[in-house]
């Protein structure tokens, strides 16, 4: 439409604007594809920069698109004047209208509502979690000082994770720290009750995720898996590289009860679900797969997500 606006000015006639508007288009099209694959490949560079650089680096691409859609032009041999200045400007209008429908785009899909209610869902960590954890160190301080001493640094360690802006990502395996500190604290309370297997690969580390992702997870694995059973139960987490993405899998028992017990769970961690799949489709968009249900007899959660940044 915007090249079909352009080729009116100096066309003498519907055949004579036709004409010029194949010509716009040659040259119009590899430059359009060009800012594309351009900034497609920059993404990851682009993504770390704030908002308005972000706009800067996008405008400026749009110029250099705009100079080379003049160039192809010249070099055809289409007979009119190199319009080197007007090329550039065009490209870099174009490119910013577009810049700002994408950041338009964006904020529309995290409405007021929904992002405090993530950001106060990020901030905190359940208020029930303090106090079993406070009590069940008072019981050991008289007979394990020293086992109280680590619950109550493991516990310092995770609220100071919670409470601390954060940024926009955590890598993977910042994650995993954290909820290996949250499931020690959680086994000084349970026991034998609570079983615990990881299953780790090292080269997953670097992929990036939302800040405190893993906790309401491995928190709702515990409490809807191991805390409703008197027996307890057993609780997984895996990390494994497929390609170019990352796959987390949480898995957890199910008290006994059959599909009462199955519909009991999904209601558990529904919340938390919620929670999780809303940060991560802020954060990577399509590029996240995520599921959860039954799976074989377990509750699994499973995140698949870009393996680097």
């Amino acid at each position: 439409m915007v090249l079909g606006v352009g080729a009116m000015y100096g066309a003498d006639g519907p055949a004579a604007w036709l004409a010029r508007l194949s010509l716009l288009t040659g040259g119009a099209l590899p430059a359009t594809l060009a800012w594309l694959v351009t900034a497609c490949s920059l993404k990851t560079l682009l993504q770390r920069l704030p908002v308005a650089l972000q706009s800067v680096a996008g405008v400026g691409l749009g110029a250099l698109a705009g100079l080379y859609a003049c160039g192809m032009l010249v070099l055809v041999g289409v007979p009119m004047e190199a319009p080197w200045l007007a090329s550039a400007a065009s490209g870099a209008l174009l490119s910013a209208l577009l810049v700002a429908a994408l950041v338009l785009r964006a904020r529309a899909r995290t409405p007021a509502a929904t992002t405090a209610r993530l950001s106060e869902l990020q901030a905190r960590i359940r208020p029930h979690f303090l106090f079993n954890t406070l009590n069940s160190a008072i019981a050991l301080v008289r007979d394990e000082p020293a086992k109280a001493e680590a619950l109550l640094e493991d516990l310092s360690d995770l609220f100071r994770h919670a409470l601390v802006e954060q940024g926009d990502s955590a890598t993977l395996g910042e994650e995993i720290v954290l909820a290996r500190r949250y499931l020690a604290i959680e086994e000084v309370r349970f026991g034998d009750r609570l079983r615990v297997q990881w299953l780790l690969d090292p080269r997953t580390d670097g992929a990036r995720l939302p800040p405190l992702l893993l906790q309401p997870l491995v928190e709702n694995a515990v409490k809807h898996g191991v805390e409703l059973s008197a027996q307890g139960g057993k609780l997984r987490v895996s990390t494994e590289l497929r390609g170019s993405r990352a796959v987390v899998t949480i898995t957890n028992t199910v008290p006994p009860g059959g599909a009462r017990a199955e519909d009991g769970a999904r209601r558990g961690h529904g919340i938390a679900l919620a929670n999780v799949r809303d940060r991560l489709r802020l954060l990577h968009d399509v590029q996240c797969d995520f599921s959860a249900g039954m799976h074989n007899g377990f509750y699994r959660v499973r995140i698949s997500l870009p393996a680097h940044a």
